[in-house]
């Protein structure tokens, strides 16, 4: 330390978040922003790390926090709509049991602080009902998705009335708002229609659940299987007047109009060639955010990252969220990638920041390491030495020492 307002940390190597590996590296904090950053001798003592990696704040650029205090998750070997039958159930209970928003508010901050013992200090959650995210500086910063389903015209005004509210409340509590159409099988033309509205009018980054499995493919298509009939049991088919669906590549052309898109796991895109087609057309305001583990429960397969790769599409990741998957670790999702020869380490870790940033639209602020930017970092220890530092930052042996916020250390803590 060189006094109070100034933090000098050193490190075997730094991941600055722009493909250098900087050995032997330092950066320089004050008030909560990098100063400086190089490699040798700084010029002010130092705090030494030793054999540590220092790399910018991982983003967990999806995630259902709600989900954060089960202890497993549900069991996906059915495939989707078993899966959500059983969160639609698991939700009515715990709404049933009275309390839900308290129980929902502990399960978010539950789950941002294990995302911060995982090295994240970005997230994007998406919100089901009314907001309730913590505003915390000892947290990750949060862009917050507010969903909407609706496939009847009453369920699509009150869920367009009860979005429209959430998002008022944001802004004032300084916290990052985003609109999330829920998926093609749950928002129906007439809410697509009043969701574009409030998208074009408050310029806010949007992320949508498309192409995720072949149940939602034949729903469209065909207007019938298993998807149909999980939603005639929810209740939530408008029989008397089916709902008029929009399919993907429609839906791609739609969240293009938003200043920044998520496509949330797209694990059957390139089967559509049509959509596929535009996501490449849009990938100046359009990635997609996949969520490796999760999709591998679900669907049997992982995400196609090599058709996104190929498409020139930023590839960002997420952890679904607890509900899917047994951890929030995005690092467990680069290992993922890694292990099925999907990804180099080095690609994996610009997936979990820099692409991570921008798909939030937060990429101002995350995602990268340099001078003016807020100090989001995370602290490295490997186990054993490794010549290459992101091989080193994947390695399972490796810990999360530390993770700052703006300077702040929001989880574990800097020693030499």
């Amino acid at each position: 330390m060189t006094s109070a307002k100034e933090t000098v940390l050193r490190a075997r190597h730094v991941l600055a978040g722009d493909g250098r590996a900087i050995e032997n590296g330092w950066i320089r904090i004050a008030r909560g922003r990098i100063t400086a950053l190089g490699s040798g001798r700084p010029s002010a003592a130092a705090v030494d790390l030793g054999d540590a990696v220092i790399l910018p704040g991982l983003v967990n650029a999806h995630t259902h926090l709600e989900f954060s205090t089960l202890d497993r998750p549900f069991d996906a070997a059915a495939g989707l709509p078993a899966w959500i039958h059983r969160v639609v159930d698991w939700r009515r209970r715990r709404d049933a049991a009275g309390g839900a928003a308290a129980a929902k508010a502990e399960a978010i901050r539950a789950g941002l602080h294990e995302c911060a013992a995982h090295g994240v200090t970005t997230v994007g959650e998406i919100a089901t009902g009314p907001v309730t995210a913590p505003t915390d500086a000892c947290l990750p910063r949060l862009r917050v998705f507010r969903e909407a389903i609706g496939l009847s015209a009453a369920t699509s005004d009150a869920a367009a009335r009860g979005l429209a509210r959430d998002l008022d409340r944001l802004s004032p509590r300084g916290i990052a708002a985003g609109i999330s159409p829920h998926a093609p099988y749950t928002v129906a033309a007439p809410l697509a229609t009043r969701l574009a509205r409030e998208i074009r009018r408050r310029q806010l980054p949007v992320a949508m659940h498309l192409a995720e499995s072949l149940e939602e493919a034949e729903l469209l298509a065909t207007g019938g299987g298993p998807l149909r009939r999980l939603l005639e049991d929810l209740g939530a088919w408008p029989a008397a007047a089916p709902p008029q669906l929009v399919p993907v590549a429609d839906w791609i052309t739609r969240l293009a109009r938003a200043p920044r898109g998520i496509v949330v796991h797209g694990t059957h895109l390139p089967d559509d060639a049509d959509a596929l087609v535009r996501l490449a057309r849009h990938r100046d305001r359009l990635g997609v955010a996949v969520c490796p583990r999760t999709t591998r429960a679900l669907s049997g397969r992982l995400p196609p990252v090599a058709a996104f790769r190929a498409a020139d599409v930023r590839v960002a990741l997420g952890t679904d969220g607890r509900g899917s998957n047994p951890d929030l670790s995005i690092l467990g999702e680069c290992r993922t990638l890694v292990d099925a020869g999907l990804a180099s380490p080095a690609e994996a870790i610009v997936m979990a920041t820099v692409h991570g940033a921008w798909a939030l639209m937060l990429d101002h602020v995350a995602g990268r390491l340099a001078p003016g930017r807020p100090a989001d970092l995370v602290i490295l220890r490997p186990a054993t030495t490794w010549a290459d530092p992101f091989t080193a930052a994947l390695d399972p042996a490796t810990t999360v020492a530390a993770t700052l916020r703006a300077g702040r250390v929001i989880s574990g803590v800097i020693h030499s």
